[in-house]
């Protein structure tokens, strides 16, 4: 499986911006798909992962209310939208997939760069 993430970019605070995930390969093989960003100086964290069917997903707690995953299987591509952005949103977006809900991830982008300015 082969993923390409784009869409990140310079935003300011309040503002939105929707990351893409183009997945290649053998993309039904694993079904949960992620986001996890990683800001200088930080662990990676994952945000938001999402069920093969997009009935379920979850969220790390600082993006609740804020970020939505959703996928599209017929672009085999899932997305990030991020609105009401805040400067402690800026990091290295990445999107991975897993054959199970609680991972391991074991495919991953390249990563796309999000800063958002206050």
């Amino acid at each position: 499986v082969q993923l390409q993430a784009s869409g990140g970019g310079s935003v300011q605070a309040g503002g939105s911006l929707r990351l893409s995930c183009a997945a290649s390969g053998r993309p039904s093989s694993t079904p949960i798909m992620a986001w996890f960003r990683q800001a200088p100086g930080k662990e990676r964290e994952r945000v938001a992962r999402i069920t093969f069917t997009g009935d379920y997903t979850d969220y790390t707690v600082s993006v609740q209310g804020r970020f939505t995953i959703s996928r599209d299987n017929a672009q085999n591509s899932v997305y990030l939208q991020m609105d009401s952005v805040k400067p402690e949103d800026t990091a290295v977006y990445y999107c991975a997939a897993a054959s199970a809900w609680r991972g391991p991830f074991d495919y991953w982008g390249q990563g796309t760069l999000v800063t958002v300015s206050s």
